[in-house]
């Protein structure tokens, strides 16, 4: 296993040398997003200090172009993910009896979500959370857990999911910020510059590999807004016009899209779980 003292600074010959070796293992089986059932955290399952993805299944109450709800992306960059995260830091994650990552999915009624303090969302443009998911996801996140959501692009899809993340955390109470780049996220293991605006592979293909900004102008910019709690954690973190996962999922399909994008898409989604399982 590599030390982070060895890869902090993300060596070039180091970091594309771990990368490359399993890249094309890692990216065999892929198939239609629908051909894979969820893969739900058992209950009573043992609690440790053990690293697993953690995915949160939702409701879509409207539908958003590309878009494919809760299970956007799922499952190969929930299993990229973990396999990097064990790579390219020190920590060790959960893995199943056949040695294979052990990705969760999770409902917010369900018990188990207590037992992971990572959780994640892709294309929260859709979500719609009943009241009882709403009181789960608040007292998730004022218990320490922290939710990581991405994928969802434009206007209309950031309204919607701040009309519901308030429903959560109130907005008079918990204001949604643009995190600085001075943060402590932004350098908890990997130092991160700029945000990077990561296109879907269909879209950046269909573009002539010209373009990251799936909607035009509108979504030109990429963001990384946060809501703290009253001690100055994130609770919440959001990459709006940005795909940081397909940057994990989709990073052995094309040898240009792995070197433009998926060597910036590891970086975020390793110092956002590390400061959730640090703070």
């Amino acid at each position: 296993m590599l030390r982070s003292a060895r890869i902090r600074s993300w060596l070039i010959g180091l970091g594309l040398s771990a990368l490359v070796l399993s890249g094309v293992a890692l990216g065999q089986g892929r198939g239609w997003w629908n051909r894979y059932p969820p893969r739900f955290a058992q209950p009573n399952a043992p609690s440790n200090d053990l690293f697993a993805f953690c995915r949160i299944l939702y409701e879509s109450v409207r539908t958003e172009r590309s878009g494919y709800g809760w299970n956007t992306d799922y499952p190969y960059s929930d299993i990229n993910f973990m396999t990097r995260f064990s790579q390219l830091t020190s920590a060790r994650i959960r893995r199943d009896g056949d040695g294979a990552p052990e990705h969760v999915v999770v409902t917010l009624l369900d018990d188990t979500i207590f037992e992971y303090p990572f959780a994640f969302m892709s294309d929260v443009g859709t979500v719609g959370f009943s009241p009882s998911e709403v009181e789960r996801l608040r007292d998730y996140l004022l218990r320490g857990g922290t939710l990581y959501v991405d994928d969802f692009w434009g206007e209309a899809a950031w309204e919607h999911w701040k009309r519901e993340i308030h429903k959560v955390l109130p907005q008079s109470d918990y204001p949604i910020v643009d995190v600085p780049l001075d943060h402590v996220v932004f350098r908890t293991f990997y130092t991160i510059r700029k945000i990077p605006q990561i296109p879907s592979i269909h879209y950046w293909r269909r573009s002539g590999g010209r373009s990251t900004s799936e909607r035009g102008l509108e979504t030109a910019e990429p963001h990384f807004r946060g809501i703290f709690d009253d001690h100055g954690r994130l609770m919440v973190l959001m990459t709006h016009n940005t795909d940081i996962a397909d940057g994990w999922e989709r990073e052995a399909e094309d040898d240009e899209y792995f070197y433009r994008f998926s060597l910036k898409a590891y970086p975020v989604g390793i110092n956002i779980v590390l400061y959730a399982m640090t703070h």
